[in-house]
């Protein structure tokens, strides 16, 4: 499945998946399918979880990780959907292959 893109320049990230969107800050990144992919593995993560409760576990892994690591870069790289992305982004396959609530493992 695929997901409308949108170019945001003010973005303060390359890319976001905001459920059933995925925002680039710029128009090259929209072509670019390592990100693309990235960011749709969130959109599955969000519609496996009924979209708000994804949202909800993100942020409160997020703050989890905060007080965890007391680093934002350690936190937001520790938060199980990002593992998962980030592990899998560079398989071009993964999203055909990739298991129901796969984030689990993460």
């Amino acid at each position: 499945m695929s997901y409308p893109v949108i170019v945001v320049p003010f973005l303060n990230v390359s890319g976001m998946a905001l459920f059933p969107f995925i925002l680039v800050k710029y128009k090259a990144d929209a072509n670019d399918p390592v990100l693309i992919r990235h960011e749709t593995i969130h959109l599955k993560q969000a519609a496996e979880l009924l979209v708000i409760p994804f949202y909800v576990m993100y942020l409160l892994h997020y703050l989890y990780n905060l007080y965890r690591y007391g680093n934002h870069r350690q936190a937001y790289y520790q938060i199980i959907f990002e593992r998962e992305a980030y592990r899998n982004e560079n398989d071009a396959a993964y999203l055909n292959k990739r298991r129901f609530w796969a984030w689990r493992f993460y």
